[in-house]
């Protein structure tokens, strides 16, 4: 696998320079997927950038997702007719854009899909991650026949985590690659 097809899927608002996917991209050379409004992220145009970055790596592109690029990865496989382009996918920290607190800014992201998803998935869910419920996240990995790993109490799982480049999710994406 070539890291330019590894793509990395941040969350509302982006990675910030302590968060693994970014210590990811400078240490592995994987590629995030930019999207042109981090702050007020509307769900088509998310899709449409994720859809033109899958359509041209020159081989299966592995997904890195984190929070709402968790849900960006099942939205997309529900629209798009290329999801045999991605050979897998690393879902971590899934965020709940259904909780009530957050339904005014990501209203374009409800509901979240439900659908299993088309290529082999690993979602990584925390029991105190403020923006979804371990019991939420569980329903996550069930409906899109992903393998959950219990990741304790471990927050959103992202750079105020304490995590670093966080080896342990990089055995995880190692094995994904694997298969």
């Amino acid at each position: 696998m070539k890291p330019g097809n590894v793509l990395v899927l941040p969350g509302w608002q982006g990675s910030g320079p302590q968060h693994w996917q970014t210590l990811w991209e400078q240490h592995h050379g994987y590629r995030r997927v930019e999207q042109h409004d981090w702050r007020h992220p509307l769900r088509g145009d998310w899709i449409a950038r994720l859809e033109d970055v899958v359509l041209a790596c020159d081989e299966q592109a592995v997904l890195v997702a984190h929070s709402l690029g968790c849900v960006l990865v099942a939205a997309w496989a529900s629209v798009s007719r290329n999801t045999r382009r991605v050979k897998g996918a690393l879902l971590v920290a899934p965020g709940d854009t259904e909780r009530e607190e957050v339904r005014g800014a990501l209203r374009s992201w409800s509901p979240v899909p439900l659908d299993t998803l088309p290529f082999p998935t690993v979602l990584v869910a925390s029991h105190d991650d403020p923006h979804c419920s371990f019991e939420r996240a569980r329903l996550f990995a069930s409906a899109w026949g992903s393998r959950l790993v219990d990741h304790g109490n471990s927050g959103h799982i992202n750079a105020e985590s304490g995590l670093g480049s966080w080896p342990e999710g990089h055995l995880l994406l190692q094995e994904l690659l694997q298969d």
